[in-house]
This record gives structure tokens, C-alpha cells and sequence, in this order.
């Protein structure tokens, strides 16, 4: 659901229209975005529980993967020094970033404060 977004010119095609990273992040509803790596088990560990915090807030919140070893540029950008490293934007700005495995309940709760 969350994977394989991105296209190698960091675009991601959405309902029909090729998006860059910017336009998407350029957006009123909270984008959390995970940074991970395939290699990495944490970030596995995380795949369901992004589903579940999906599940829980809906439509309010979009989630999107980003897989560091391909996109090294945003990851750099961002200053992604470990995976898992979770990201919230809003309007273009980042409000919030944190490194390491969360629980579902923790993300929900940031999420819900950018709402």
C-alpha cells in the first residue's frame, strides 16, 4: 500500500498525475512520511502498524515510504541519520521528526496534533 510511490525523478504518480516530492508535501492534510530501508528489520516490523495508524485516521492522513538507498538526495535533505525515521509535513513545512520503531498509538497521537 505504501511502497513503490516514488519514481527515480523523486515523483510519484497519483491518481493520474505525476506529483514531485514538493507538491506532495505542499498539501493541508498531514503527510507522515517513513523513511525505511529494505535491509532494515525495524522497518519491516513497521509495515503493519503504518496500516493500522492508515486504518484508524483514514482519509485525514496520508502515508508514504520512502526508501533511503534509492532517494539518498531526501534523505540527506532531511537529515535521516537511522531507519526507521518518521517525518510529518504539512503546507510544506516539516513540524515533527523522530527516529526508531513507534507504536501505532504514538503515531496516531502526533498525527492527530497536525490535524
Amino acid at each position: 500500500m505504501f511502497k513503490n510511490l516514488f519514481k527515480k525523478n523523486n515523483s510519484v504518480n497519483q491518481e493520474q498525475k505525476t506529483m514531485t516530492f514538493e507538491e506532495i508535501i505542499d498539501s493541508e492534510q498531514p503527510i507522515l512520511l517513513d523513511f525505511f530501508a529494505t535491509w532494515c528489520g525495524p522497518c519491516q516490523m513497521m509495515g503493519p502498524i503504518l496500516q493500522q495508524v492508515k486504518e484508524e485516521l483514514g482519509d485525514e492522513v496520508k502515508i508514504l515510504k520512502v526508501d533511503i538507498d534509492k532517494y539518498r538526495d531526501l534523505a540527506a535533505k532531511y537529515q535521516v541519520q537511522s531507519v526507521p525515521t518518521f517525518a510529518i509535513f504539512k503546507n510544506s513545512q516539516l513540524l515533527w521528526k523522530e527516529s526508531g520503531a513507534k507504536p501505532k498509538e504514538y503515531l496516531v497521537n502526533e498525527l492527530k496534533k497536525h490535524i
